[in-house]
């Protein structure tokens, strides 16, 4: 008996020790180092868990609103990272999607128990279940809809433009049921702005600009790479390759730390909303949002129990290692910090 539970000891040791090779030891380290006292000092160290540039901006009620930069704004010219660059926001862009359907359906022009199948007629034999999927499930993440990134040709053959993109979703079994499940899809939302397009009569970016941008002041947001300066956006890195890829134009919104801050504080205390708008935003989608492409990764939240939005851009990705995750460690200390202010 005792040589029975000597062996199960040692296989218990071993099985332990063997375990420790799975431990995520990157993000365990970002967790207990010590919290530093500043914001600024946070931004510095991120530095060190492999970022090549990071950009916060805070807005705390009551205060004056607070920059922080570190790292690379462009690392082959050697420029410092600039807390005012533009940057890709990537999903992010969805909130401002979400905001001008909410308005457009306050105006009667769209209604969110309309269906796909009727709204695009010309995809009803191409995406299952087009008869059931409302614009309210498209909205919500719970239509079923393929997600265009997790076709296995996606990354192997990226897609050229908007419509060799829409086919990676297309002749696909559906998710789920519409209705039936919760299933993030970039389709679902790349259908949205399609819509807007069409009954606007013009680009839902244009829209957006009119509707939320300009009566919020915000001028450093636009909706494509052809529209700014190139030199004014934050190149983007991904770990083990060269390649800047602020040159690629992902159709996707760009815009200043400062002006998406802005954005999510009205977004959270209604100010973006008219009248009746912002009972059906809530209905149909969130406050907060992330985005995540090659070379960006951005975090826009508001902490409505310090009254503080938080905003945090990073420039180097990695989809096989911790990378996303020591960001969201990163974040998560500097909410931490504002909260021991």
């Amino acid at each position: 008996m005792n040589n029975i539970k000597r062996v199960l000891r040692i296989v218990f040791i071993l099985a332990s020790i063997g375990s420790l090779y799975f431990v995520p030891w990157p993000i365990v380290w970002a967790w207990i180092l010590p919290l530093p006292d500043t914001v600024q000092a946070q931004v510095d160290e991120a530095l060190d868990h492999g970022f090549d540039g990071i950009i916060v901006y805070v807005d705390q009620a009551g205060k004056e609103p607070g920059f922080y930069a570190a790292g690379w704004h462009d690392r082959k010219a050697k420029i410092p990272a600039n807390p005012h660059a533009l940057f890709k926001i990537a999903s992010i862009t969805k909130l401002y999607v979400a905001v001008a359907t909410t308005k457009l359906v306050k105006d009667g022009r769209l209604s969110l128990d309309k269906t796909l199948a009727e709204y695009f007629p010309a995809l009803a034999g191409r995406i299952e279940n087009s008869d059931k999927i409302t614009l309210r499930l498209m909205l919500q993440h719970r239509s079923g809809i393929p997600n265009f990134v997790d076709h296995p040709d996606y990354w192997k053959n990226p897609p050229k433009n908007k419509q060799e993109t829409l086919e990676y979703a297309l002749d696909l079994p559906a998710d789920f049921e519409p209705g039936e499940d919760y299933g993030y899809s970039n389709t679902n939302y790349m259908l949205i702005s399609d819509l807007i397009d069409k009954v606007v009569g013009y680009s839902h970016q244009q829209y957006i600009k009119e509707e939320i941008l300009i009566p919020l002041g915000l001028k450093k947001t636009f909706g494509s790479l052809s529209e700014v300066d190139i030199a004014d956006v934050m190149s983007g890195y991904y770990v083990g390759i060269d390649e800047d890829f602020k040159y690629e134009d992902t159709g996707l919104m760009i815009a200043a730390a400062e002006d998406v801050g802005t954005f999510i504080r009205a977004l959270n205390d209604g100010s973006v909303f008219n009248e009746g708008e912002q009972e059906i935003y809530s209905s149909i989608y969130e406050y907060e949002h992330t985005g995540l492409l090659v070379g960006y990764q951005s975090i826009a939240k508001y902490h409505k129990d310090i009254d503080t939005v938080v905003i945090q851009f990073t420039s180097t990705t990695n989809f096989d290692g911790y990378n996303w995750n020591l960001s969201e460690v990163v974040y998560s200390r500097i909410v931490k910090i504002l909260r021991k202010q």
